[in-house]
């Protein structure tokens, strides 16, 4: 069985489970631990990225630049991961000065069929000698070709690997196979996975995914992440190294850095909640879930009935203004979510 490159992105995607105040301590803590076990990349950053922290999608108690040298100080062997969305972050301003701190890894992110915004980003980090991956996020939203023709994009533009983001926890293990299956057999690069636990497939699907020729896989400890989580990474590693998979991570120091990190930076572990579900069956957003809850909070309205609403209408990372004008829509009567209409 092939080595699989393992990333984690406990200190990012992490970031979106506590409104993105991670604090410089839980940081450096982190890191130091998931060096100790080896991990090959330790992504870190604002839960949508860099250059992402604004009134809109959440600010981050520690800046981007204090952020990237307190985790550059801590990992010695495991490289430095940033996750960038184009918009979000702009090559002078956000990028620029993130490769001069000493980010190994970027990760070019877009929504799904948007991957001509990634083309500067990606050709930027190629310059500056970087590795960099191209990212289509919310991946259920298209179907296997479209997607291996995005994908196919950000590889002439310069990505070594595409990696698939289930952002809205809503794929299932055979959705998982036939949308890496296609990436497999249409690239010439590595492809990778992304999970998100909303309906509790989030191992299962990354084992789909590398099954079906993935070699890059992404979990978090604890499982620490948007929504439902992500792919809880000390059982995913465990689980990979039973089936056969070589990662390189030392499965008891991986194991305890997921202790420490409960202990430690994890006020709340994950779990599968009603909206959690509701999310993924929806196909929304798993970021969008403490949004979610706090506008229907406000607005005295079903947050299941704002997450179908918000499906209906396709929203996206970015669009978090949405949700106030479909909870005030609901509120007012303007909108009503039948029950068969979203069954069916």
């Amino acid at each position: 069985m092939p080595n699989i490159l393992v990333s984690d992105p406990t200190l990012r995607d992490g970031n979106h489970a506590v409104a993105h105040q991670l604090t410089l301590e839980s940081i450096e803590t982190y890191a130091a631990a998931a060096d100790a076990a080896h991990v090959p990349i330790v992504e870190v950053g604002h839960g949508n990225g860099l250059g992402a922290s604004s009134m809109q999608v959440g600010q981050s108690l520690v800046p981007d630049r204090e952020m990237l040298i307190a985790a550059r100080e801590k990992l010695t062997q495991s490289k430095l991961g940033i996750h960038v969305i184009p918009g979000f972050a702009t090559i002078e301003k956000d990028l620029r000065p993130a490769i001069d701190i000493g980010v190994d890894v970027v990760r070019v992110a877009c929504h799904c069929s948007e991957a001509d915004i990634t083309q500067r980003h990606i050709a930027y980090v190629r310059e500056r000698g970087k590795q960099v991956f191209g990212v289509l996020m919310m991946s259920h939203m298209l179907e296997p070709t479209r997607l291996a023709e995005e994908a196919l994009k950000m590889e002439t533009y310069g990505a070594e690997a595409i990696i698939l983001m289930d952002s809205a926890g809503a794929l299932l293990p055979p959705d998982v196979s036939s949308r890496v299956s296609a990436l497999v057999e249409t690239l010439h690069i590595s492809v990778g996975f992304h999970a998100h636990n909303n309906l509790g497939m989030a191992i299962a699907n990354s084992l789909a995914a590398l099954e079906s020729g993935a070699t890059i896989i992404d979990g978090t400890a604890r499982g620490f992440g948007a929504g439902a989580g992500n792919a809880q990474l000390e059982v995913l590693i465990a689980v990979m190294h039973r089936v056969g998979y070589e990662t390189g991570i030392d499965l008891y120091k991986m194991l305890d850095a997921a202790d420490l990190a409960e202990r430690a930076i994890i006020p709340v572990i994950p779990t599968i909640k009603s909206t959690s579900i509701v999310s993924g069956l929806a196909g929304v957003f798993s970021g969008f879930a403490k949004h979610v809850d706090r506008v229907s909070s406000k607005f005295h309205v079903d947050p299941r009935d704002v997450f179908f609403e918000l499906g209906r209408r396709g929203i996206v990372a970015g669009q978090e203004d949405l949700i106030i004008e479909v909870a005030q829509a609901l509120s007012a009567g303007e909108l009503r979510i039948e029950a068969e209409k979203v069954e069916a």
